[in-house]
């Protein structure tokens, strides 16, 4: 194989790559010994014609689509591995000689990595956090614990009030006319949840049970159905149950039953504050990162390829779409029920990406100037953590990553490392 490599502006190059006449010969009989069941010709029985007769027929670049097809993927993986560059996007294919006798020649348009001019990152300025947790913060923590040990109770002698569920039936009418998705029969709905219509719920407010209340809404501008989108509507409600929820008292009881820990409210007082001093903790050190390497990025050079964007951005529609998945939405659907197209999601995503490459390219460069490296023992416990996640063997994890796989725990280790030196390094005023 005969390879080429052209770089040119923005972080971007060009693999030429030759595929020998022998192996292009190889790839076109395979096509054909493939296909040819598929293949009818007067005379023959289905498979049985000669390969020539087949090309006469139907042209000599029957089979050619195939053949590129199949010497592709293995060249270009063999270019990668050669060309002596990392490669951050997907390749962009073009086939330039494809004849049969002829060597076959393809080329593919990719980003390579940038590189990184750093400016300073050590001692970078950064806001002190606050880590005192007021006696409010702490008396909220346990009313949201109380909540969530609440027991829900009917109600029948007022009408509804913010945080009811009121469990009604619905349906709604634009111009005088009930509309498609309008209706709904015995829905639970938690006054103050803001999952309707704005306007909604607050209108509400105040009906009797078994009494059918009219609700006037508008539904806002960019409303996923366009045919209601800025239009008044009325929706005839009745509230057929209403229910409250009643917190537990505060006392010893209580927290004998939510704590393992402590024995009395005092005691349970002191542990909830520990609590929000080590999330508080938690919370300033990933904004403290985010502050520091925000400074670092806008101190520093790198020329980002837009392929290498792309890529990214792809990437992060595919995860997401696979986490919709896992709730049993399709990715369509989400776009059906946001009123959004792929494009746009795309673009939504875009400051996310860039952040998150410049980011691990900032971090990248700075374990390079600082020579921070991954030990053996380190990446061990890496592959252990991982074997535990996946239930597996930390042998079979490193067996199924690879070389390849290994070189992208040691970096990410690196990358870990690089956060925690320039945060450390960093001064808080």
């Amino acid at each position: 194989m005969g390879l080429q490599v052209e770089k040119s502006g923005n972080n971007m190059a060009r693999l030429t790559i030759e595929v020998s006449a022998e192996e292009l010969e190889k790839a076109i009989e395979s096509a054909y010994q493939k296909n040819r069941a598929k293949i009818s010709l007067p005379g023959f029985r289905k498979g049985k014609a000669p390969r020539k007769m087949l090309e006469q027929m139907y042209g000599k670049e029957l089979f050619y689509e195939d053949a590129a097809n199949a010497l592709i993927p293995d060249a270009y993986e063999q270019a990668y591995d050669e060309c002596g560059e990392e490669i951050v996007s997907a390749p962009k294919i073009d086939v330039v000689q494809l004849e049969s006798g002829k060597p076959f020649i393809f080329t593919v348009e990719v980003a390579i990595k940038p590189e990184v001019t750093l400016g300073q990152y050590k001692g970078v300025k950064v806001e002190k956090a606050d880590l005192d947790v007021t006696e409010e913060e702490v008396t909220a923590e346990i009313d949201r614990e109380r909540s969530k040990n609440a027991r829900t109770v009917d109600v029948t002698d007022r009408t509804v009030q913010e945080g009811d569920i009121a469990t009604i039936d619905f349906e709604g009418f634009v111009d005088g006319e009930a509309f498609d998705g309008g209706k709904g029969s015995d829905y639970p709905l938690t006054i103050g949840s803001h999952s309707f219509i704005p306007g909604f719920e607050e209108a509400l407010i105040g009906a009797e049970l078994e009494k059918e209340t009219d609700v006037n809404v508008t539904f806002p501008e960019d409303y996923q159905a366009e045919e209601l989108a800025g239009k008044p509507a009325v929706f005839k409600c009745t509230v057929k149950r209403l229910q409250e929820k009643q917190l537990p008292d505060l006392d010893d009881d209580f927290v004998g039953e939510v704590s393992e820990e402590s024995d009395t409210v005092a005691e349970y007082k002191e542990e909830i504050r520990g609590k929000l001093e080590g999330r508080k903790a938690e919370a300033a050190r990933a904004k403290k990162e985010d502050a520091v390497v925000d400074a670092i990025i806008a101190d520093a050079q790198m020329e980002i390829p837009q392929p290498m964007v792309e890529t990214q951005q792809r990437q992060m529609v595919q995860d997401y779409a696979q986490r919709l998945q896992y709730q049993g939405i399709s990715f369509e659907q989400y776009m059906q029920f946001t009123g959004t197209t792929r494009e746009q999601f795309m673009e939504q995503v875009k400051p996310q990406v860039m952040r998150r490459i410049q980011s691990r390219l900032i971090l990248e460069a700075v374990a390079a100037a600082e020579n921070i490296t991954a030990s053996d023992e380190e990446i061990q416990e890496e592959l252990k953590k991982m074997g535990e996640a996946y239930q597996m063997e930390p042998e079979k994890v490193e067996q199924r990553l690879g070389k390849d796989g290994r070189k992208q725990v040691s970096e990410d280790i690196c990358v870990r490392k690089a956060a925690d030196f320039v945060v450390e390094n960093a001064v808080e005023e």
